[in-house]
């Protein structure tokens, strides 16, 4: 199963690194075998890739890589149309859509994968987010000063109980279109989360293999409980 991680020097603040390995390790302990690629500015795309991670990054970082994020952007948009899974943090969730306007007025085209458009501000949204959506429960941590803005039928991840999410007026978070999944939940999302570990892995493994997912039974108890613990935390029953 071939993962690829974009720009992890750039584009991987907050422990957004923490996603890949966990990715890793549990497509081995679900039998099967990664092979994880890192795609630097510059680098050639691999060949095959059946799930792509992006994460988090300043401002310079996405100005970085944006000449080389349009030079691969059509092998991506074809990927997400063919169903591969994708998971996009905070600053590569701002670039997967149509546009990110900084602070000072600059624009960097996104891929428009997803239809979210996001304004940098002064204000940074920071804290711990509880979020309801398809995959349950989902925890984590923000740290951004982009105000994103879903476009009229673009579906978020998910509806914020707990922190500011996409603008902090809306109660969305993220996006999600097909298989593809926009949010700006660090934490790492995954380790808190296994059952979104385990969605893309299943959806990566068919599109691998030809064949259903067959996972193994994992022992979440650890990561059940910390991530109860912060719905417990934030949420007025």
């Amino acid at each position: 199963m071939h993962v690829v991680h974009l720009y992890p020097r750039e584009m991987s603040i907050y422990g957004d690194l923490g996603n890949t390995r966990t990715l890793a390790a549990r497509i081995r302990r679900h039998g099967y075998s990664p092979v994880v690629h890192q795609h630097h500015p510059g680098g050639r795309f691999p060949e095959q890739a059946h799930l792509v991670l992006g994460g988090g990054g300043q401002d310079s970082g996405q100005v970085r890589v944006e000449a080389d994020l349009e030079h691969i952007s059509d092998r991506l948009r074809a990927l997400a149309r063919s169903g591969a899974p994708m998971l996009m943090i905070c600053g590569m969730y701002q670039l997967f859509g149509n546009a990110f306007i900084t602070v000072d007025g600059t624009r960097l085209p996104g891929l428009g994968i997803l239809d979210v458009t996001t304004h940098g501000n002064a204000k940074r949204m920071i804290g711990p987010v509880v979020l309801t959506t398809e995959l349950g429960d989902v925890v984590g941590y923000e740290n951004h000063s982009g105000s994103t803005t879903l476009g009229a039928g673009q579906a978020p991840f998910g509806t914020v109980r707990a922190g500011f999410g996409n603008n902090g007026t809306d109660r969305t978070e993220g996006a999600r279109t097909a298989n593809v999944i926009g949010s700006y939940l660090h934490g790492p999302i995954l380790p808190a989360n296994p059952a979104i570990a385990d969605h893309l892995i299943g959806l990566a493994a068919e599109l691998a293999t030809g064949r259903p997912f067959e996972p193994e039974l994992l022992d979440d108890a650890i990561a059940h409980e910390a991530r109860n613990r912060q719905v417990r935390r934030l949420v007025r029953r």
